[in-house]
């Protein structure tokens, strides 16, 4: 059940104000701060779009944004072009295929899904790292970023809580 009133889905609303949210976290995370000798955590915030999106409505924006999103990824990052636009892509297009199943599960079931479509876009960033290197990336950084990028969960959650009925056509 919606704790909120569904909101009208104006695309700036839904897909404007996470991605830039999302980018700006990603920026303010990039700083190079120490903690204990250990560096802030990198996690994929526009997961959180990839997989709400897809949950929320079929859009040609979505896809769209998260291929502009990601190649800036790539870019700000320093990886290979491309890696995380495919990435993102790809959870994008299975949590669109898997939708149906997806729709008016708890809380808890779409934290699995969650963690399920983000080990799909650490596998697929895995194996395009590994064809540009020609060589296998560190599980364990691999590991430690997937960790923080389903950490973010509560936040897919309240983007869909927020959105999910606000269009009929596709309930």
């Amino acid at each position: 059940m919606s704790f909120s009133a569904a909101r009208p889905l104006d695309p700036w609303r839904w897909i404007g104000i996470p991605t830039a949210m999302c980018l700006g976290a990603t920026i303010l995370l990039s700083a190079p701060i120490q903690v204990f000798g250990l560096r802030l955590p990198e996690p994929v915030f526009l997961m959180v779009c990839a997989f709400a999106w897809a949950v929320i409505r079929p859009s040609i924006l979505g896809p769209v944004v998260l291929l502009v999103a990601g190649l800036f990824l790539d870019s700000f990052w320093g990886g290979p072009l491309g890696l995380w636009a495919v990435s993102l892509l790809t959870v994008y297009a299975v949590t669109l295929a898997m939708r149906n199943m997806m729709t008016g599960q708890s809380r808890l079931m779409m934290w699995a899904w969650y963690m399920g479509m983000t080990a799909v876009a650490m596998g697929t960033g895995y194996l395009i790292t590994m064809l540009d290197l020609k060589a296998a990336p560190s599980l364990v950084s691999v590991l430690w970023q997937f960790l923080a990028t389903v950490i973010l969960f509560p936040f897919a959650h309240r983007l869909i809580d927020r959105f999910e009925d606000a269009d009929v056509r596709f309930r």
